[in-house]
Formats: structure tokens, C-alpha cells, sequence
């Protein structure tokens, strides 16, 4: 089984808007649940890899299968090493085969990013990044983000994710990027395109142009 694309950041951040874009050009992210109230063009995310490997591995070492409150420290991350071969054995059940370059979207990854790491040394990393005050004015308005009531809670979850993607920059070096949605829902596509070549895909100009939406990200981003 190939490394994946692996595609993360703070939920609200517009992840899922990310990993739409890979989709179209040419990745695919196996059985992925579709559209929500929260995420209107869906989220793009593998229910089952979540809900089976992550959500219990998070629960397993005392840190929220949420990914709110409380958040794993790196002293609570512990080896994973079925990690490769349980989310090898839910794609190719899923119909995946090896050919096709494929990816996994997760909010929480970049939380026990050394896990994933050590999964699969080769994959390519993409944060996906937003200005905190969208951040946080999105997690406030989004019905399942309730760790916090206010600002100063959530500014303090944000700055724990900054800190994460801080250490993969310096440990994955050549292996991460980052990209900002908010550039290509304004039509700044020149990042966004620049990162499907890196990973190996191709543009798909048509597809892409129908498929985001300035006015959802408007009302809150999508995850």
C-alpha cells in the first residue's frame, strides 16, 4: 500500500474543502461520509478509519475522541503499530486499490501527528491553516465544537494546533506544506495548485471552480 496525502488543521479551518479539491483532482479518500449542516459540500472524511482507528486511539490515551477538551500532550502519544495495516485493511475493503494515489483528511491527525509519521514515513503532509479569529468566530457558531464558551478557551486550543504544526514543519521538513483556503475561495489558485502537483495530481480547473464556495465560507468555513 502506497503512502497517503495526509490532510490536517484545526477543524473550521476548511480542511474538507482541502481534501474536495485532492478529490477532484484525482485522489480518492476511499468510503467518505457526504454532506452536513456544517459542511455543505461534505466533509470528505473516512468515517471509518475515524470512528474505528482514531476516535479510540485518542479515548485510549486519556485525550478527547473529539479533538476539543482535553487535547493529547506529546508525553501521552504511545506507539500505534497496527496503525498501517488496520486503515490498509478498511481501503481495500472499501474498494481501494493501489494504483491511485489516495488520502486521509482528519482535523485531529496533526494532534498524534508522530503516529501517522511513523505509519507512513513517506506520506505527504498538507496543514491546512486560517487566521484564528475566523477560527475561533467559526467553532462558536458550529454546533458540535462545545468544549469552550468563549474566545480565551477556544484562542487556547488554536494555539496548542499552531504549536503542533510547528514541530511537524520541524521534524517532516520537505514532507508538509501549508495551505490557505481563503486564497483560492478568493480566486488565488496559484497555492492550492502548486500542492496538487507536488503530490502528484492534476489540476482540474472546472471541477474545482464548481466546486468551492465563497458565500459557505463566508457563513463559518467548512472543516
Amino acid at each position: 500500500m502506497r503512502d497517503p496525502i495526509l490532510i490536517t488543521g484545526c477543524a473550521r479551518s476548511g480542511t474538507s474543502m482541502t481534501a474536495g479539491v485532492l478529490s477532484f483532482c484525482g485522489a480518492t479518500g476511499g468510503k467518505m461520509c457526504g454532506a452536513t449542516s456544517a459542511n455543505k459540500k461534505g466533509q470528505f472524511e473516512n468515517m471509518e478509519v475515524r470512528n474505528l482507528l482514531i476516535k479510540p486511539y485518542l479515548k485510549e490515551i486519556g485525550a478527547d475522541p473529539m479533538g476539543q477538551n482535553p487535547l493529547p500532550t506529546p508525553v501521552q502519544i504511545k506507539p500505534f503499530y497496527e496503525l498501517r495495516p488496520k486503515m490498509q485493511h478498511v481501503l481495500y475493503n472499501q474498494g481501494y486499490r493501489d494504483e491511485k494515489p489516495w488520502f486521509f483528511k482528519g482535523a485531529k491527525i496533526c494532534l498524534i501527528w508522530p503516529v501517522f509519521s511513523s505509519a507512513f514515513p513517506r506520506s505527504k503532509w498538507i496543514i491546512v491553516r486560517r487566521k484564528d479569529e475566523d477560527i475561533i468566530n467559526s467553532c462558536l457558531r458550529t454546533g458540535f465544537m462545545r468544549a469552550y464558551r468563549n474566545r480565551e478557551g477556544w484562542q487556547g486550543w488554536v494555539d496548542t494546533h499552531k504549536q503542533r504544526f510547528k514541530e511537524m514543519k520541524t521534524y517532516l521538513k520537505d514532507n508538509v506544506r501549508e495551505v490557505w483556503p481563503s486564497k483560492f475561495v478568493e480566486g488565488d489558485f496559484s497555492e492550492i495548485k502548486e500542492v496538487v502537483k507536488w503530490v502528484g495530481l492534476q489540476w482540474n480547473e472546472k471541477a474545482i471552480l464548481e466546486f468551492v464556495s465563497p458565500e459557505l465560507w463566508c457563513k463559518g468555513g467548512r472543516t
